[in-house]
């Protein structure tokens, strides 16, 4: 049974990075677990530099110490609603993502939890940077909590309506065990879905050597066969589970059932079919992640490398 008993939420102290942290320490009060909140400066150390007046010379510049970055971090967590009973605080240098999974190899992290903009606000992402280096290397699953997220952030978080993109990839079939997982502890539902892409827009041409629509409903097909023999396997006394295959974009499709039935989590691995990562199935979780109204967990499959 998934049992996150320690987890790590890094923050820029951004008005961004506020939700994420309300929705890590919601978590932690639901599992009852550790919760570290994590901020990475550049250095603490001082900094030469060349004076401008005069030639050859340097100065020392002083970084702002760790003690003060952690009185404004005790600050920011204050004013999200952590106490200082809640959450352990911690200052680091260095490189972002890399102290970030260092921090979760560390500690260690069952989960890190962080949001997907930074300081500059900008839609792009923090996923093009931090945060896609932290999925490709954490030790352990990362929450992704968009900025507009939609619904209120209860006490106790429970995610009861999870939805599992499936593409029968190592990494997947890791993320819907995790899926099935937080959905019988809270006594919920696995909407687990397939998407066929493939000739998804094309349309028959008269040179065509096979008939497009007819090879597109053998795929639907095959892809339902291989989604039922999947969840048969599981117990269904404890949670519904529902197999869903549709043809269209992956990450639309995502988006749309996601809207249709609700969801509380879409849960997906962060490495497709073909070993290249996030590289190209993350292409799909990256937009996927830019449009949910809900967070998004993202699993690599185990014995991946990083």
């Amino acid at each position: 049974m998934i049992d996150f008993t320690h987890i790590l939420c890094p923050t820029d102290l951004s008005e961004s990075s506020v939700r994420p942290l309300t929705y890590a320490a919601a978590l932690a009060r639901w599992y009852k677990s550790k919760l570290t909140v994590l901020h990475v400066v550049p250095t603490f150390d001082p900094i030469p530099m060349r004076s401008p007046s005069i030639a050859g010379d340097f100065q020392l510049v002083y970084p702002v110490p760790r003690e003060q970055v952690l009185e404004e971090l005790r600050r920011f967590a204050d004013a999200a609603g952590v106490g200082s009973d809640e959450a352990s605080l911690a200052a680091e240098p260095g490189d972002p993502s890399r102290s970030i999974v260092d921090q979760a190899v560390a500690i260690p992290a069952d989960l890190v939890v962080m949001g997907t903009h930074g300081r500059s606000g900008f839609e792009r992402l923090l996923l093009g940077s931090v945060a896609e280096k932290v999925l490709r290397t954490a030790p352990c699953p990362v929450l992704l909590v968009p900025p507009h997220l939609t619904a209120a952030i209860p006490d106790d978080v429970r995610f009861k309506n999870i939805l599992c993109p499936m593409d029968f990839s190592s990494g997947a079939m890791q993320a819907l065990g995790f899926a099935l997982d937080l959905a019988r502890q809270a006594d919920g539902s696995v909407t687990v879905l397939h998407v066929v892409e493939w000739l998804v827009e094309d349309e028959p041409r008269t040179q065509a050597h096979f008939n497009v629509p007819e090879y597109r409903q053998q795929l639907i097909e095959d892809a339902r066969r291989r989604m039922k023999a999947l969840v048969a396997e599981e117990p269904r006394n404890w949670s519904a589970i529902q197999d869903l295959v549709v043809s269209g974009r992956a990450h639309r499709e995502v988006l749309r059932v996601a809207s249709e039935s609700a969801t509380d989590l879409i849960v997906m691995g962060a490495q497709g079919r073909g070993g290249l990562g996030l590289a190209l199935f993350g292409s799909t979780t990256q937009q996927v992640v830019r449009g949910a109204t809900c967070p998004v967990m993202t699993v690599r499959g185990a014995g991946v490398p990083a």
